[in-house]
């Protein structure tokens, strides 16, 4: 039952840090996707690499050949900043769909029953102060490419859980609207489900009723909560994001590195070294963003929150990376779930040379089930 300050959330943030126009912005997410599609496979045939270190992670041999995506960090820029980056991310969501879509047809060969998946959306708050989760309270979710139906569901079922004195809260609708870190996931999720369901009608025609997957999100915006909370929600949420039919994007930029950000070292805190190779700024901000990137592909929370308080970085989603992070552990502990986090992309808005130069840096990660 939809409470009395449900909403349908605005595309606020349209026509201002992305297209509002479909055909144009479809044009836009399907060229990225293609240009990162066309990246990987010169990867898998070990022609150069979409890493600027020229390392790419690659999942041990020993996994299934298609293990299923469950989940990924994506950045929340413009994208004309970084959506060519968190298409290396979103190719993931299809795959997903795809395989979800097998295993449920395979299932229900002879009823025409209707399949539904959640995409759960982690995001930050970078308006207002939060010292919680509060859940998107909105019925839809418009996007130019079409509207997005929220889990209704499993907001529901959310609300009523409580753990260490701590539970949900529910966002009003323009706190909801004004935030763009979990907007910059919603035209991705409405293109990559577009072409899912054109993808399974071009392939059977006859039977499009009772083959479609029925989309739907929940978003999350967590606040700037502390280690002790970030546990606490982690657990709250683990057992969520270990069902089959739920995909979490965890929305997150990397360092923001400049005076107009108040953060501009240009060496490591305390004892610690950087390599010699490392000479120009914006060679020590990667060095320094990917230090983080490995404590998230360790899954290590703690180890996370150490690198965080040590080196400040500025990586404006660390409260739902650190939620996302305490849940997959929580879920390994329990025996519910393994999976696999590997970096795929990393950018930056602009190189830095000197100290008066600013950037932002992007990165896109791919989790998958590990049997």
């Amino acid at each position: 039952s939809a409470s009395s300050s449900s909403y349908v959330r605005e595309a606020y943030h349209s026509g201002s840090w992305y297209d509002s126009d479909p055909a144009a912005l479809d044009n836009t997410l399907s060229s990225f996707l293609q240009d990162a599609q066309h990246d990987d496979e010169k990867n898998d045939l070990g022609i150069g690499s979409s890493m600027m270190n020229g390392k790419k992670s690659s999942p041990p041999s020993s996994e299934p050949r298609n293990p299923m995506p469950r989940g990924i960090i994506a950045p929340h820029a413009g994208y004309s900043y970084s959506g060519s980056t968190a298409a290396y991310a979103y190719a993931a969501l299809g795959e997903a769909l795809t395989l979800h879509h097998k295993a449920h047809n395979t299932r229900t060969r002879t009823t025409s029953s209707t399949d539904t998946f959640t995409v759960i959306v982690l995001h930050p708050s970078h308006h207002v102060y939060l010292d919680g989760c509060a859940l998107s309270n909105a019925t839809e979710i418009q996007t130019p490419l079409g509207n997005l139906a929220v889990d209704s569901d499993l907001r529901t079922e959310l609300l009523q859980q409580r753990k260490g004195g701590l539970q949900f809260q529910s966002m009003t609708q323009s706190v909801d609207e004004k935030e763009h870190s979990g907007e910059m996931q919603y035209p991705y999720i409405a293109k990559i489900v577009m072409d899912h369901h054109r993808r399974v009608m071009d392939a059977n025609p006859k039977e499009r009723d009772q083959l479609q997957i029925r989309v739907r999100v929940l978003p999350i915006m967590v606040g700037g909560i502390s280690t002790e909370k970030e546990q606490i929600y982690g657990n709250l949420l683990a057992p969520y994001l270990a069902r089959d039919n739920v995909f979490t994007v965890v929305s997150s930029d990397f360092c923001h590195w400049g005076k107009r950000f108040g953060y501009s070292p240009t060496s490591p805190p305390d004892h610690i070294k950087k390599p010699h190779s490392v000479t120009e700024i914006h060679q020590y901000i990667e060095w320094m963003d990917r230090l983080g990137m490995d404590e998230i592909a360790n899954q290590e929370p703690g180890a996370f929150a150490k690198y965080i308080r040590l080196y400040k970085n500025t990586i404006c989603g660390r409260h739902p990376i650190s939620v996302y992070l305490w849940a997959l552990k929580k879920n390994q502990e329990c025996g519910s779930e393994n999976v696999n986090v590997a970096f795929v992309k990393y950018a930056q808005s602009s190189r830095v040379f000197e100290s008066h130069d600013s950037s932002v840096s992007y990165a896109s990660a791919v989790v998958h089930r590990v049997d």
